[in-house]
């Protein structure tokens, strides 16, 4: 039997999943399954087409625009759908739940937030204090970005899942919010020194927070070394008149990919990167050429060449059964932070 029928929502899920892919509600009978389909396999592939996502792109800028920017969030979703559903490990396809009128709600309390900020500045101006609202406007401002990252990452993870296995984010937010103003106030007084070290911080935590199903992610990482990396990959840029550039932004693609692993138990799945400084070459300067000579149109192509850049240059090894994950992580609706993120133009990955 290839297919199993959901008995909660009726849809269809490979043979060897043990829970949904619409749903994630645990699926009967699937040890035989199980028995027949084992496998070791974790490639890691993006099978998007520029064709595709032109068509999506297309749809979306002309909704957004008749709308005056409301149908933003719709689009947004639309276009996540397409990118997690057209990425696959170990053979199957990611997909991604989350839904226009979540992320408008997210959206609608992300303008309000802007508006009161904003709100309180003109208040002090009017009382001939404008100094104090600025200051207020520039306090909330960096609290809401750690604030932004952190309901970002609950939200997208738990509208994300694979084989029906939901994706989460156990980070706390006031947790995160303290440790994140700890780190910009030491790269502040360090003059942007620290700025290395709050990265990779932030990597850990975030990444270190990551579930899938009972899959847990980590990161290793270390500011002294990305720092150093930094700092080569600055000055021989700016020496070479930019042609170090290539190599800088293969050096940085390794250390933040070779240091992730997934761990279940004392088995684990650990990241590395296959990136060269050609392959590198060939994206920035392809994209470049892709979108000036096609004066803008070739947006998409360029986007689904860096998506296929990124995900076809990871390989993954390890001991972990696939099989066997289980289902440990909850849904969360409240869009707000990845809508904030969206707005700051956050790269969550």
């Amino acid at each position: 039997m290839d297919k199993i029928i959901c008995s909660q929502c009726g849809a269809e899920s490979k043979a060897h999943n043990k829970y949904c892919t619409a749903c994630g509600y645990e699926l009967p009978n699937v040890q035989a399954a199980v028995a027949e389909t084992a496998s070791d396999n974790y490639a890691l592939e993006f099978h998007g087409t520029g064709s595709e996502y032109f068509g999506i792109v297309i749809v979306n800028w002309l909704l957004t625009i008749c709308t005056l920017g409301i149908y933003y969030p719709w689009a947004r979703a639309r276009t996540r759908k397409y990118m997690y559903g057209s990425t696959s490990f170990a053979g199957d396809r990611f997909a991604f739940h989350g839904t226009g009128k979540e992320m408008f709600i997210g959206m609608l309390k992300l303008y309000a937030l802007i508006f009161v900020f904003f709100f309180i500045v003109g208040l002090f101006t009017a009382l001939k204090h404008p100094y104090v609202g600025i200051i207020i406007l520039y306090l909330g401002i960096f609290a809401l970005m750690p604030l932004a990252i952190h309901g970002a990452y609950r939200y997208r993870m738990s509208r994300t899942s694979w084989r029906g296995i939901r994706f989460g984010y156990r980070g706390n937010r006031n947790e995160f919010l303290w440790k994140c103003l700890k780190w910009i106030g030491l790269t502040v007084i360090t003059f942007g020194i620290y700025n290395a070290w709050m990265t990779i911080n932030m990597r850990k935590y975030l990444i270190g927070n990551i579930r899938m199903g009972d899959v847990e992610a980590k990161y290793n990482g270390d500011g002294y070394d990305f720092f150093w990396l930094c700092l080569k990959g600055y000055f021989l840029t700016i020496i070479t008149l930019g042609i170090y550039s290539f190599w800088w932004y293969r050096d940085l693609f390794d250390y933040y990919i070779d240091g992730i692993t997934l761990q279940k138990g004392d088995r684990c799945i650990r990241f590395s990167s296959t990136a060269t400084a050609g392959k590198v070459f060939n994206l920035a300067v392809g994209n470049f050429l892709i979108v000036v000579l096609t004066l803008g149109i070739g947006f998409a192509w360029a986007e689904i060449r860096q998506m296929r850049f990124l995900l076809n240059n990871i390989h993954l090894e390890g001991d972990i059964d696939l099989l066997t994950l289980q289902q440990t992580e909850d849904n969360y609706s409240d869009a707000t932070g990845a809508d904030a993120a969206d707005f700051f133009d956050f790269d969550l990955f």
